[in-house]
């Protein structure tokens, strides 16, 4: 069975860098112990503290929305985070189903 993956990228405007950083970390643990998550993985742009990247994957897509209406996600990224940022992308796939599965 395939997993549902987002691949994001947010973008801290001037100055907001350490908030946003200390919301996605507060962000990490809570959204690693959803039932639905498989991997939720951000790393910073070494080059550039404002840029952030999110590898994040999911039973299936019903459980990133999940994720996407819980509590902590809500509040500590909707209400806080996102308000800070200059840009947010994202992409979304599949992964590949091995030969085992058929």
């Amino acid at each position: 069975m395939s997993a549902f993956v987002v691949a994001a990228r947010w973008t801290a405007l001037p100055g907001q860098e350490a908030a946003v950083h200390a919301a996605i970390r507060a962000l990490i643990r809570p959204s690693r112990e959803e039932p639905g998550n498989l991997l939720y993985e951000v790393a910073v742009d070494p080059a550039d503290p404002a840029v952030f990247f999110f590898y994040e994957q999911y039973r299936d897509e019903a459980a990133y929305r999940e994720h996407g209406a819980s509590e902590h996600f809500r509040r500590l990224a909707v209400d806080h985070a996102i308000p800070l940022l200059a840009s947010r992308e994202r992409w979304f796939y599949r992964t590949l189903e091995s030969p085992e599965q058929g």
